[in-house]
């Protein structure tokens, strides 16, 4: 195989003309090591190379008895077809991959429902059995053009499943939005295969309801973990169906996506609707959509976040180990890397649609987010996560800041927008509990039988017909949250205020594996700031916070009644501390 040349990289530092909405302050140069470059220089060699070491265990697992069915033995399928199709590997035509390769087709082949489907999850369901063909599609195009002979028969054995598979496709529905554009991605590869009008039409019925992003690049469910899979799925489209204009929702994905990362490639995930709100997601994980990108248009940002990336941990595991099938298949991944453009490290960035504010300052970085989606429901598709302020400094990481009341059970605060105030940003709620006054004569009726609803601060549902009631005795609960940044330091301000006596509960939750100094030791990794300044460590890198301030030390149901009346928590992994203090409570904390 021929090796890829590579330019020299340039120096990291200030983004002259790309992105210019995003950016508001600049970074200066840094230097590159060069060996970035080496890498990219060497990257097929370093594909295969992978790819082998995968193979190799797959020569030992690979055996009757010995397979469970999910979307691994797409990969193991296509892995194994890389290596016989690569002439950089040295299991090039090796003949001990036939046996393997027609072992995993029949196992997924009889994983098969009548229908074409399978099952990973949902049952019998047509996404999920596009998201296998999005993988074993590619499989079966290199095979096609091996030209060996050596495997016929299991090319066309994988044919039957594609094509089988295919027919459901053609009439399945979908369950979330990314489905519909996976399953047109599948449609798109198997008509590059075997070609059917019937693929394209049902491709082009989906696209006919259009695909939405708003005006930052957002798709609807506001996930990184869905943002991949969409971009994936219209580039596959495009490139194949020959539908350039899909791609420009790439694009400005791929650009809103590079603010929402954190220095070591985690991607902020607190206004997501879908469950990574609660997980996480890298940005390593995007690496082919900006190679793509960055090679089709000669895109100098672009290229400098894939070359970013490929120094990254995670890069072997996510994309060496697993991405020889995609470059053999899609061989403008192949081709040269455009020059790179600096990057900023050096930016402020108010994302207006989802209440999300980003700040990075070098290695230092805040982010602030008040757009839960109201009503708060529990739900795949809603956000609702309570963490409203993460603070990072390297390799010190404080994963979430979230303030809970003692206010009727109410729970967590939760943001009703963010707003920017000079060079303040302001977070906002007011709590509402009202108590519920005998029902207007005309309401009543003589079986006391009553309309089953939500009270009106939706607590609770009961058959009372709250919504007919005449109130008295509301309580209220203010919450106003002040932030202020400079030069990567943040003050917060909280101000609570309404109801008198209420127990306030401010929780931060920091990357386990780190150490806290200046908080009362305690044992399941729960702390309180009493005092002073509190400060975290990791590596060489240190997050000072506070003062603290303890008026009690209940912090046990703080998730509040929605999650306590089916004993749900909200509670992660990592070290926990806490400030206390009583309405009307006034506190000011600084990060720094």
């Amino acid at each position: 195989m021929n090796r890829i040349k590579r330019a020299e990289f340039l120096k990291l530092g200030t983004l002259a003309a790309l992105a210019p909405l995003y950016i508001d302050f600049f970074s200066d140069t840094t230097t590159n090591t060069g060996k970035n470059d080496r890498d990219e220089i060497d990257l097929l060699n370093r594909l295969n190379t992978a790819n082998d070491a995968q193979v190799a265990l797959l020569l030992e697992s690979v055996r009757e008895g010995n397979l469970r069915f999910s979307r691994k033995i797409g990969y193991d399928i296509a892995v194994l077809s890389a290596s016989w199709c690569s002439p950089g590997s040295k299991y090039f035509h090796d003949a001990s991959l036939i046996s393997k390769l027609n072992l995993l087709i029949r196992f997924l082949s009889d994983s098969q429902s009548a229908d074409g489907t399978v099952n990973t999850g949902n049952l019998e369901s047509p996404p999920d059995t596009a998201f296998i063909i999005e993988i074993i599609a590619p499989a079966a195009h290199i095979l096609s053009k091996d030209g060996s002979g050596e495997l016929a028969g299991t090319t066309n054995n994988l044919k039957n499943v594609i094509v089988k598979a295919a027919e459901a496709l053609t009439t399945g529905g979908a369950h979330t939005p990314n489905h519909r554009w996976v399953i047109c991605a599948a449609l798109s590869q198997v008509n590059a295969l075997y070609p059917n009008k019937k693929y394209v039409a049902r491709v082009e019925n989906w696209l006919a309801e259009r695909i939405f992003m708003d005006s930052e690049g957002h798709y609807p469910e506001r996930s990184s973990n869905y943002s991949a899979v969409e971009n994936n799925s219209l580039i596959t489209i495009a490139r194949l169906l020959n539908k350039p204009s899909l791609l420009q929702y790439v694009r400005k994905n791929l650009e809103m996506t590079y603010y929402y990362m954190e220095t070591n490639g985690d991607l902020v995930v607190a206004d997501s609707r879908r469950q990574d709100q609660y997980t996480g997601k890298s940005i390593v994980s995007f690496y082919h959509y900006y190679r793509y990108m960055a090679i089709k248009d000669n895109n100098k940002f672009f290229a400098a976040i894939a070359r970013m990336i490929g120094s990254m941990d995670g890069f072997k595991e996510e994309v060496l180990d697993r991405s020889l099938f995609i470059f053999l298949e899609n061989t403008l991944l192949q081709k040269e890397l455009p020059t790179p453009a600096p990057l900023p490290i050096n930016y402020e960035k108010l994302f207006t649609t989802s209440h999300l504010l980003r700040i990075r300052r070098s290695n230092t970085t805040a982010t602030l987010f008040g757009g839960i989606d109201w009503p708060i429901i529990i739900a795949s598709g809603r956000s609702n996560s309570p963490n409203f302020f993460s603070y990072r400094k390297g390799n010190a990481i404080m994963k979430y800041l979230r303030l809970s009341s003692g206010f009727f059970s109410m729970g967590y605060f939760y943001s009703e927008g963010l707003k920017k105030d000079g060079n303040k940003y302001i977070l906002h709620k007011k709590l509402e509990v009202p108590y519920y006054q005998p029902l207007p004569k005309d309401k009543r009726n003589s079986t006391g039988d009553y309309k089953l609803s939500p009270s009106i601060d939706d607590r609770f549902w009961n058959k009372m017909d709250f919504r007919n009631r005449p109130v008295s005795n509301v309580k209220t609960l203010e919450t106003v949250i002040t932030f202020i940044e400079t030069n990567g330091s943040v003050e917060l301000n909280f101000h609570v205020r309404g109801l008198k006596d209420v127990p306030v509960t401010i929780e931060l939750c920091f990357l386990e594996g780190g150490t806290l100094s200046g908080v009362s030791a305690s044992k399941d990794d729960n702390n309180f700031l009493e005092k002073g300044f509190g400060e975290y460590q990791h590596g060489n890198d240190t997050i000072r916070f506070g003062p603290g301030l303890v008026a009690h030390r209940s912090i046990n149901g703080l998730e509040g009644e929605r999650y306590s009346t089916h004993f749900g928590s909200l509670r992660t992994e990592g070290m926990h501390v806490y400030l206390t203090g009583i309405t009307p409570f006034n506190h000011t904390m600084v990060f720094n």
